[in-house]
């Protein structure tokens, strides 16, 4: 029996080998069978056959190393056998992960190598797997530039000797079958850099992991694929009724202080969002993370929802129970950038792997974040089969896309001589914008039905235009994109005094400019009441009368106009604190009349957006919109038609004073009786009760209009009419 060089004996003892595989294991010779096991702490090891128990040799120990080997003659290279183990006070029996084939198919390697694999996740990570009858889990990570991979983990004392990994050098991966690792175990990459640093890595693709502070990752079962439910894509399509409700789980509401889990969640949040007409709700990030403060925006598990509120399986119950209640799931997805934790995707290999090298490119001043080196193609697949496998491995009916202009332009958030220009010398990030139309592609074929919404605050042309066929040019290929700014210009407007709104007439009118550019979403989220800008009701002005009657108008106009809409959890009841990621909601402000009145007013908004295609079925087309007033100024009042593609209308006027407009004439379409279908001014509100119930026309020409109405418009009130 050959013996080995100490320099490879000592590369093992100090688990600095880079090719244990060549070394550990059944190695056929000339003489018959060569088994070799690095077993620390083993007092005698025999290995027997696998099936009947014979014994098949005593392996020698190497010196005073934990190196064992023997020679078995005439064996076949395919020899099953165990090793018995004598640990000095109990013995163990237990399969050699060395003699265990690689674990990824040459199709796999290859399709990984370029950057082309749909579904990395399928291969990449831990997978429970059989192999030749054995049961274990196979590993697979990449990390192309460490001298040395091993799997730690309770299941071998967190040594890394016991468990160092085949290199794929075609790939950069590095793979092992562990046998008798099961559902449950903890486990981490531990890596010796080309520097001789020693860091441990949570896995990139681990499916659960640990609660914070600890950071090792969870084995747990690929989740099944989920078929699209039913009616679902049709429920997030641009003329349907899309009415999103913004939650951040661990603060929407509390038990005794403590987090509802996902099986809670399913039971309160879900019928609650269901009763209050919401057609979707959208979760902030649930991948794992490590800093609460972060609201999941800064993610190390981009596969792991997080334990936070329970296991994976729990999560996949809380999507199933929003879809059997009608409500779809979007969740928000950060794909922009990746938080500096030790255990973290940064430095991953001992080398900047996942981001960008220069910190010009590669580091976010503002959230002191890592940012993906989009032009690597692992990079770019890592990032869009995370994306699948959200949509496919939990039936989420779409992805909210965070921080989008941060990704496309190279200057975001930087001074002159801080950045780097792109190959054309221009200011967009091209690789960004590649990786974007290729998620937004792959997602279109892939995942028919399914919705993605991009957070993208700048005048990039073409965010919810489709991609070319090659994918390299034409739009983004988003579904949605929010709307930041019509959101800042009406929050402004909304947050004038009444008396000098007047001079910002404009702000409501300019939106209309490029309202239909984009197929936009409406966007009151958890960014509008966080960080000292108080709350929804605390921006408004006035006594406490019209601080409700102007939110009940806001909403009111918000619902009125083009595009999808959203609002952020406590905005429908009117939260009066600033949102507080560490504590509920204030639910005990629902004892209170006037907050009631906003809830239900909610509630009925959904129910007539939803009731009536006129307000929604031409969200981003321009027949969908038509002036009647905008330029009534001086007394802060607006009118519009919003019409469905069968001709049917509804007519809207909004007053942005506390002054009723009595006997204010509009212009209609057509003679005939107009029925009110929503007022924000109702007493079932909390209003004055000004109203109209149903008008008739008189052939009265105004507004460029045969016909026309005289009602009374209520203060800060938002009114509704449909032909009777």
């Amino acid at each position: 029996m050959a013996l080995l060089p100490d320099s490879e004996i000592n590369a093992l003892m100090r688990a600095e080998h880079g090719d244990p595989f060549a070394v550990l294991g059944p190695h056929e010779t000339s003489a018959g069978l060569t088994i070799r096991a690095l077993l620390p702490g083993a007092r005698s090891v025999t290995a027997v056959h696998a099936r009947s128990g014979d014994p098949l040799a005593v392996l020698a120990r190497h010196g005073d190393t934990d190196l064992f080997s023997a020679l078995v003659p005439a064996a076949p290279a395919r020899l099953g056998y165990l090793f018995q183990v004598d640990w000095g006070g109990h013995t163990s029996e237990l399969d050699d992960p060395y003699r265990f084939g690689p674990v990824l198919g040459e199709t796999d390697v290859w399709l990984l190598a370029e950057g082309t694999h749909l579904r990395p996740y399928e291969q990449l990570g831990a997978h429970l797997r059989e192999v030749d009858g054995v049961r274990g889990v196979a590993f697979a990570v990449w990390a192309p530039h460490a001298r040395r991979v091993s799997v730690v983990g309770d299941f071998n004392q967190w040594d890394a000797r016991r468990h160092m990994m085949r290199l794929r050098r075609e790939c950069g991966v590095w793979e092992m079958f562990a046998p008798h690792l099961m559902a449950g175990d903890n486990y981490q990459f531990e890596l010796l850099f080309a520097d001789g640093t020693v860091q441990r890595k949570a896995d990139p693709f681990a499916f659960s992991a640990q609660l914070r502070p600890h950071t090792a990752c969870v084995v747990r079962p690929l989740p099944a694929a989920v078929p699209m439910p039913k009616g679902r894509a049709e429920a997030n399509q641009r003329d349907a009724p899309i009415s999103i409700y913004e939650v951040h789980l661990g603060s929407w509401r509390r038990n005794h202080g403590e987090w509802l889990n996902y099986r809670e969640l399913a039971e309160t949040l879900v019928p609650y969002a269901r009763d209050l007409g919401f057609t979707h709700l959208e979760l902030l990030p649930v991948s794992e993370h490590p800093f609460d403060g972060s609201w999941g925006y800064q993610p190390v598990g981009l596969y792991a929802p997080t334990s936070r509120f329970g296991t994976p399986e729990d999560f996949r119950f809380l999507v199933a129970a929003a879809h059997e209640a009608g409500l779809g799931v979007i969740l928000d997805w950060v794909p922009a950038h990746f938080p500096t934790d030790a255990h973290g995707l940064g430095n991953f290999d001992g080398t900047p792997l996942y981001e960008y090298a220069d910190p010009r490119e590669g580091f976010h001043n503002d959230w002191k974040t890592l940012i993906f080196n989009y032009a690597r193609p692992e990079v770019r697949n890592y990032l869009v089969g995370n994306a699948l496998y959200w949509l496919e491995r939990y039936g989420v009916d779409g992805l909210r896309v965070d921080a989008v202009a941060s990704m496309l332009y190279r200057d975001y958030s930087r001074e002159p001589g801080q950045w780097v220009p792109n190959a054309h010398g221009g200011r967009e990030n091209l690789e960004a914008i590649e990786f974007l139309r290729r998620m937004n592609r792959v997602v279109g074929v892939e995942r028919p039905g399914a919705v993605t919404i991009a957070e993208e605050s700048t005048s990039f042309p073409g965010v919810t235009r489709p991609p070319s066929e090659d994918g390299h040019s034409g739009g983004l290929g988003f579904h949605y994109k929010w709307n930041m700014g019509w959101m800042n210009d009406t929050l402004a407007y909304a947050g004038t005094d009444s008396l000098h709104r007047k001079h910002h007439h404009q702000k409501i009118t300019f939106g209309l400019m490029y309202a239909h550019s984009e197929n936009f979403v409406l966007p009151l989220s958890h960014d509008e009441v966080v960080h000292g800008k108080g709350s929804m009701i605390g921006r408004m002005p006035g006594d406490e009368w019209q601080k409700f009657a102007g939110l009940r108008n806001l909403y009111g106009y918000l619902w009125a106009y083009p595009g999808k809409k959203l609002l952020f959890m406590g905005s429908e009841f009117a939260q009066i604190a600033e949102w507080n990621a560490n504590q509920s909601l204030d639910w005990h402000l629902l004892d209170r009349a006037p907050h009631q009145g906003v809830q239900r007013l909610v509630r009925d908004l959904n129910n007539v957006y939803r009731h009536f295609p006129a307000l929604h079925e031409l969200d981003n087309e321009g027949p969908g919109f038509e002036w009647i007033v905008h330029d009534d100024a001086d007394q802060s009042v607006f009118a519009f038609i919003r019409r469905a593609r069968d001709g049917t209308f509804v007519i809207v006027v909004c007053n942005f004073t506390p002054v009723v407009r009595r006997g204010y004439r509009l212009g209609v379409p057509v003679a005939g009786a107009y029925r009110e279908i929503l007022n924000t001014d109702s007493t079932a509100y909390g209003g004055s009760g000004v109203g109209n119930g149903t008008v008739w026309s008189d052939l009265v020409r105004w507004h460029g209009k045969e016909h026309s109405v005289a009602v009374d418009v209520p203060p800060l009130g938002t009114l509704m009419w449909v032909l009777v």
